[in-house]
């Protein structure tokens, strides 16, 4: 089976621009330093995949830690393009013909082997989602990049994942669910965490 690429969206570690909902309990510094951490667990948890890797950045990748990270874990480097949320991961999509993976790095418990399921399951379906206890998901991909759930879409709402689903079925495109698991976006959400990185930057 190809193994198609990994797409994983992330942000300068700047405090005060990552996690901003979480500011209210750990600070700016403390918000960006979890950032940090959850970006680096990202990386250590899909280090086995075997298809390449992709680390989409915002603003840009000139920050000296994404390129350091770059480096450390062999991924390449690419810049968010596009005015929302939606229109960038649309774009980064359409940027690899035959399918892709894309992810972010809110989810602690996702690896390799969510990514499997997702993988065989995109050479049956047009997209894919790995959906997430709050409504959103924490994984999408798709066989060719269509714009559906991604055009005017009004992020941040718990009918994300219900939208998605219908603005596809519209499309009269095919979808697949896996498995819910939860995502990293409020201070009650903190009390769950168990990260088990070994070199934190």
């Amino acid at each position: 089976m190809h193994t198609p690429p990994l797409l994983i969206f992330a942000k300068a570690p700047l405090p005060g621009q990552v996690k901003t909902r979480l500011i209210p309990a750990l600070g700016a510094e403390g918000a960006c330093a979890l950032y940090r951490r959850l970006l680096r667990h990202t990386l250590q948890q899909t280090a086995a995949w075997t298809g390449p890797r992709y680390l989409y950045c915002a603003p840009d990748s000139q920050h000296a830690e994404l390129q350091r990270l770059a480096s450390e874990f062999g991924v390449q480097l690419r810049n968010q393009s596009g005015e929302d949320l939606g229109m960038r991961m649309f774009n980064a999509l359409a940027e690899h013909n035959g399918g892709a993976l894309l992810i972010g790095t809110d989810c602690p418990d996702l690896g390799c082997s969510h990514l499997q399921q997702a993988a065989e399951a995109l050479t049956s379906y047009h997209s894919v989602f790995l959906p997430s206890e709050d409504g959103g998901y924490v994984l999408v991909g798709q066989y060719f990049a269509h714009p559906a759930p991604f055009a005017d879409m009004r992020w941040s709402q718990p009918d994300v994942m219900q939208q998605s689903r219908q603005r596809l079925e519209n499309a009269g495109l095919s979808c697949w669910l896996g498995p819910v698991l939860w995502d990293l976006d409020e201070p009650a959400d903190l009390p769950r965490l168990q990260l088990t990185d070994e070199h934190e930057s």
